[in-house]
């Protein structure tokens, strides 16, 4: 066996061991992160989201397409 058949061994049985993503897990740990933060840092990142869409509410998108005859 040379050290080739050895790396695809080994990468083999990486990918079988590898751990599917736990997304449900995820949600939960970010839930509880939000739920241990203070009132004041609620409404300073929902003021920041607020004015974000205001911006975005004001702003005039305006391009021309891209076209290869000038």
């Amino acid at each position: 066996m040379n050290s080739f058949d050895k790396m695809r061994i080994s990468s083999e049985e990486n990918i079988f061991n590898e751990q599917e993503p736990d997304y449900e897990k995820a949600e939960l740990d970010q839930l509880r992160a939000a739920l241990k933060r203070t009132h004041k840092e609620r409404l300073l990142f929902a003021t920041g989201l607020y004015k974000i869409q205001q911006t975005f509410n004001k702003a005039i998108v305006t391009h021309k397409p891209y076209t290869l005859n000038k």
